[in-house]
């Protein structure tokens, strides 16, 4: 036998922090023990438990589009109204009674709906959080877009499926020149972005209070959802949003719309070729570091330090890798999704730490936000030289 495939001998070499694992992996690979333990009364609650979080796996995709297929027949909607028939759903989703009936007793088991009585349908716990919850609609609508690229997620790894759904969905992540882009290349994704703002916006709002400074420039910002909620927040603050020009151009219009034509600038250009604009105090990055690799990561970074005086602070606002109760978020969900986008990773707080001491900023903290899965915030104080 190969040294190197004998478990025992690995175990050993890897010292007493290793025997337990490497003997416990042995034990619960036997079929004749894993039979023992689903009868053992002792036992028998965990290997239930392992057992349907192995199915789990086994049928996420599948649990996902129900969930597609009840967003986008509108049922969450329906059902908010009050209790409804099993007849009548068919008829208003347009889908046959034995279609209806098999999506709705899906949605029962994934508790996206309620049994009501003998012949009525509510909504259930998980559904009713889905109620008029835009951003969470529209990211489950966009994520076809991803099922598609993971359809066959060996060559998604092997770097064979280039041009896929998502790079194309998120067109500057693969274009040398992400400036050039016109209106039309930027329209399906800026709308995400503003949709999906309100899932994070607030909970930075609550982590951070922007009151203490002057202006705010947020670089990436989109169609300026983070600038609104930040303008409610803190009245005398200034505004700037940095991205390309289509995409500026776009948050200008709504700026505008929203009464902050004087308060509010949009400026256009690509933070990975031109300077931004200086001025602000502090600079936001929401949702955008991880959409880089280390190099060009670094890079942003870099030139936000240089946008900002000695004592400005940049705040980034993103998920992270090492989430305590939220891991596969960051590396099984942001791992495999930016791989399918075409650029960038997850990283943990310590990673990101790391790049932002190499871009100039120091006094990094982590604040605590509600719901860290959605999002994490690092606050940096921009230090020692300006990077060349």
């Amino acid at each position: 036998m190969n040294p190197a495939l004998d478990p025992d001998l690995t175990a050993a070499r890897a010292g007493w922090g290793g025997r337990w694992p490497a003997w416990r992996d042995r034990l619960l690979a036997r079929p004749g023990f894993r039979r023992w333990a689903a009868a053992f009364p002792l036992t028998r609650p965990i290997a239930r438990r392992r057992a349907r979080e192995v199915f789990d796996l086994v049928a996420g995709f599948v649990y996902s589009q129900v969930l597609l297929a009840c967003v986008r027949l509108r049922l969450f909607e329906m059902l908010a109204e009050g209790p409804q028939t099993l007849e009548g759903l068919a008829r208003r989703m347009a889908v046959p009674e034995a279609g209806a009936r098999r999506l709705l007793d899906a949605a029962v088991a994934l508790r996206l709906a309620e049994r009501r009585g003998d012949a009525a349908y509510g909504l259930g716990a998980l559904g009713a959080a889905l109620v008029g919850n835009e951003a969470v609609l529209a990211m489950v609508e966009h994520h076809s877009a991803l099922y598609a690229d993971l359809g066959d997620p060996v060559a998604l790894l092997r770097g064979e499926m280039a041009g896929g759904a998502l790079s194309g969905y998120w067109p500057y992540a693969g274009h040398a020149a992400p400036a050039a882009l016109g209106a039309d290349r930027v329209a399906a994704y800026s709308a995400l972005m503003s949709a999906s703002q309100p899932l994070v916006a607030d909970e930075i709002l609550d982590a951070y209070s922007l009151s203490r400074h002057r202006c705010l420039l947020d670089v990436g910002g989109g169609e300026g959802g983070f600038l609104l909620a930040a303008a409610r927040r803190a009245p005398r603050l200034q505004l700037k949003l940095f991205d390309l020009p289509a995409v500026a151009e776009r948050a200008r219009r709504r700026l505008a719309a929203e009464g902050l034509a004087t308060r509010a600038e949009a400026i256009g250009g690509d933070f990975l070729a031109d300077r931004l604009p200086a001025g602000a105090d502090i600079v936001s990055l929401v949702r955008v570091v991880h959409d880089h690799d280390d190099v060009q990561a670094l890079q942003l970074l870099r030139a936000v330090r240089r946008a900002l005086p000695e004592g400005g602070r940049l705040l980034v606002a993103e998920p992270l890798a090492d989430t305590p109760g939220a891991q596969a978020m960051g590396d099984a969900y942001f791992g495999f999704y930016l791989l399918a986008m075409g650029r960038g990773r997850p990283r943990s707080a310590a990673a990101l730490t790391a790049l932002l001491a190499a871009a100039g900023f120091g006094e990094v903290r982590r604040l605590p936000t509600r719901i860290p899965l959605q999002t994490a915030v690092l606050i940096a104080r921009a230090s020692g030289d300006q990077p060349g």
